[in-house]
């Protein structure tokens, strides 16, 4: 098994990659479009800011790809988010795949803006949470957008201020807000999971 890690225009990858070589995962950094669609799996770990994201995408027309692709994807972080069909963060228009706006998260006393650190979810069924107890579901969070919930295709909510799309699951796509390469055990848990999808 191969899987696709899309290059991105800003992230460190240290995290993913090592979670990866943990789990004795091959995988390959890579922009090349015949590289993503001929990989078993592909994850889009996307950190930085929505506007330059999908611009960079784009540029090497990797939205195309991604919108066509067949095979399991992830999408972390912003990766989730540029799921959507429009973000708040640049007011941009992204991929489309899910039917939603991502949204900023409103300023109140007790919720700093951005979340940082780690979060409780409340969990839903999901692939990706297999052999998981619901206790033990703590991850690790660093955002100031959210995708709301979204029947039938949130599979795990999570709560700072108000309750937000955790993670998703849409026919192939496969999203987290937050990120597992940084959530321990768990997260570990969570993309060995992914990738026995």
């Amino acid at each position: 098994m191969t899987v696709a890690i899309i290059k991105p225009n800003s992230a460190n990858l240290a995290s993913i990659t090592n979670a990866l070589d943990r789990l004795n995962c091959a995988w390959v950094l890579t922009d090349d479009t015949d590289q993503i669609n001929s990989s078993d799996k592909v994850i889009f770990p996307g950190q930085g800011e929505a506007q330059g994201t999908m611009e960079y995408l784009k540029s090497k027309k990797l939205d195309k790809v991604i919108q066509n692709l067949k095979q399991p994807f992830l999408g972390i972080c912003l990766g989730m988010q540029l799921l959507a069909n429009f973000s708040e963060e640049g007011n941009c228009q992204c991929l489309g795949i899910i039917p939603r706006k991502v949204k900023k998260f409103p300023q109140f006393q007790d919720f700093k803006v951005p979340q940082i650190g780690w979060n409780k979810l409340q969990k839903t069924n999901s692939k990706l949470f297999k052999g998981i107890k619901d206790s033990d579901l703590w991850v690790y969070f660093i955002h100031s957008y959210y995708l709301p919930y979204i029947s039938n295709i949130t599979t795990s909510v999570a709560n700072h201020s108000l309750e937000f799309s955790a993670s998703i699951e849409y026919n192939n796509f496969y999203g987290t807000q937050f990120h597992p390469e940084k959530s321990g055990q768990i997260g570990q848990q969570i993309l060995e999971n992914f990738l026995a999808i």
